[in-house]
């Protein structure tokens, strides 16, 4: 009994002296740049109605929603969207003015970042001046074989509020 309880013992011992593999560390600057190099070719390729460009750095497995609620989920789905965007010249119309991109990492494959646009001098259909908005996206990324890639994304835009309609509705 004396030498199976040795035995155990030291089985124990060198089962918590196993050395234990390092995973290399995630280099976070290098990941953030390439997800920095993703937004910027998104931006590039609106403003050129570049689809292929737009659409590279997206999986083709993606949960796309714009402002309006329109939501596809593949990445030929999106094509198809932005072939329509793309055609209407009031949409395409206007200036814009990107913020820093907010990158967080909640983990070494998964990151989220959240984008501002300052839209300005874009017209309605009609041909009348819009106000000046902002457009916010908030972006899922996956990093996919080294690759990191857009899984989700949400656009939402928030029109200047107007303090005299805020006035009217408390007074009532």
């Amino acid at each position: 009994m004396k030498n199976v309880l040795k035995a155990l013992a030291i089985v124990c011992f060198m089962a918590s002296c196993e050395s234990k593999t390092a995973h290399p560390k995630m280099d976070y600057d290098k990941a953030k740049s390439a997800i920095n190099e993703s937004i910027a070719a998104w931006d590039k390729g609106w403003e050129s109605k570049d689809i292929g460009l737009s659409l590279k750095h997206y999986a083709d497995s993606t949960d796309w929603t714009n402002a309006f609620g329109d939501r596809v989920r593949t990445k030929e789905e999106l094509r198809e969207l932005l072939e329509d965007i793309f055609s209407l010249d009031f949409v395409m119309s206007g200036d814009n003015n990107y913020g820093e991109n907010e990158i967080t990492f909640l983990n070494d494959s998964i990151a989220t970042v959240r984008s501002l646009n300052i839209r300005k001098n874009q017209n309605w259909p009609d041909g009348s001046p819009m106000d000046d908005r902002q457009i916010h996206h908030l972006r899922v990324f996956k990093n996919v074989n080294g690759e990191w890639l857009i899984v989700n994304h949400l656009i939402g835009q928030a029109w200047q509020k107007n303090p005299k309609a805020d006035t009217l509705a408390i007074e009532d």
